[in-house]
């Protein structure tokens, strides 16, 4: 278990009202039926992460051109190190990933569950 920042819990259940396009397309069209349960903005430490499924300990983020820019590519970075030591994987996909390679992106997610808890 982990301690997580409470304060940060009405942002993520503001984030899960105001999901960006990409992230409801991925929601509504594959995880949230999908055989294991994911959550969508869940806070784990003092992160907020866009999709989480804590049976295959995996972690789901939805990035926009914001976290191209310099700095924004360390913090995800120095993020996803925490949260790997914490024992998560974490998976990134680009918007672009979303609308040009749906099905792609479902078949990472379905291979990495399915290798993280075999079905």
């Amino acid at each position: 278990m982990y301690n997580h920042n409470k304060s940060l819990t009405p942002y993520a259940k503001a984030l899960r009202k105001n999901m960006t396009p990409e992230e409801r397309c991925l929601w509504y069209n594959f995880l949230r039926q999908y055989k294991i349960r994911f959550l969508r903005q869940k806070v784990i430490k003092n992160y907020i992460v866009d999709f989480y499924c804590s049976k295959a300990s995996l972690i789901i983020e939805i990035d926009g051109g914001q976290h191209y820019e310099d700095n924004a590519i360390l913090n995800d970075r120095l993020r996803d190190e925490e949260l790997s030591k914490l024992g998560y994987k974490v998976l990134r996909f680009t918007n672009l990933d979303i609308k040009n390679n749906f099905e792609g992106v479902c078949f990472v997610i379905d291979k990495n569950v399915q290798e993280r808890i075999p079905l």
